[in-house]
């Protein structure tokens, strides 16, 4: 957990589907500014995790708190199988898709934002496929594309979701270049991410999730080979179909 001004802060929160939790009893708190990587076995909760922050899932109980940030402050990726890839739209009118909030769905591209959604794919190396449609790219494209959206968002909190899943490794190392600068720009984030060595090599603090917090913090000290054992087990021995557990409200009864 960080002991920076915080820039999302986890009070006994629980997420869930149909009053079954995904998520329960997360606490601690976002820096702002942080660069933070999200750890966990395929089904720890990653995702929910992420939609929670995003307002799309709900909280079950506890409370996340935003520090004033709004909704229109955040930019999410989701993973890439959350993109319907049939859609009928070009590379550049899905960039411009990043703008949305800025000029309405049915707003237009005046000449001004249209020179930022060519500097945008430009700068990931995708001018000359403008006009392309999205169901034509490769995987590695296709995540360009999404990250060239978000540039446009211009969030101060950013929200990735496996961004590097199934993506050649030259896309890879262009995309943690970004990453970086973002951070250095003083932005949030906060990545879900499987690839152990990838987060020892590029960020600072890790949250290793398994429905719940296993270990928060620096992540040289996080990432051991105990604690991801831990996360597993967690995680096997976890029942999706388990009610809501009041841990918060026993620890509250129990005498000081």
């Amino acid at each position: 957990m960080s002991t920076e001004a915080p820039a999302i802060g986890f009070h006994d929160l629980t997420l869930g589907y149909d009053r079954h939790p995904a998520v329960h009893h997360v606490s601690g708190a976002v820096g702002r500014g942080e660069l933070l990587a999200l750890v966990g076995p395929n089904g720890a909760g990653k995702s929910t995790l992420l939609k929670g922050i995003m307002g799309e899932v709900k909280p079950l109980g506890g409370v996340i708190d935003l520090h004033g940030l709004s909704r229109r402050d955040i930019a999410y990726l989701p993973q890439q199988i959350d993109i319907d890839r049939s859609f009928p739209i070009s590379v550049f009118d899905s960039v411009g898709l990043g703008l949305w909030r800025e000029i309405g769905i049915f707003g237009g591209f005046d000449a001004q934002r249209k020179r930022a959604m060519a500097g945008a794919l430009a700068g990931l190396g995708l001018l000359d496929l403008a006009h392309r449609a999205i169901g034509s790219l490769s995987g590695g494209q296709l995540q360009r594309v999404l990250f060239a959206r978000l540039m446009l968002q211009d969030a101060r909190l950013i929200l990735l979701d496996e961004p590097f899943r199934a993506i050649d490794t030259q896309t890879v190392a262009d995309l943690m270049t970004l990453i970086a600068r973002w951070h250095g720009e003083g932005r949030t984030i906060i990545a879900a991410l499987h690839d152990i060595e990838q987060v020892r090599a590029h960020f600072a603090k890790t949250l290793i999730l398994a429905r719940e917090v296993v270990a928060w913090g620096e992540t040289r000290k996080v990432l051991s080979p105990a604690n991801l054992a831990k996360a597993r087990a967690l995680l096997e021995a976890f029942d999706t179909h388990a009610e809501i557990c009041a841990r918060g409200e026993e620890r509250e009864r129990q005498p000081a």
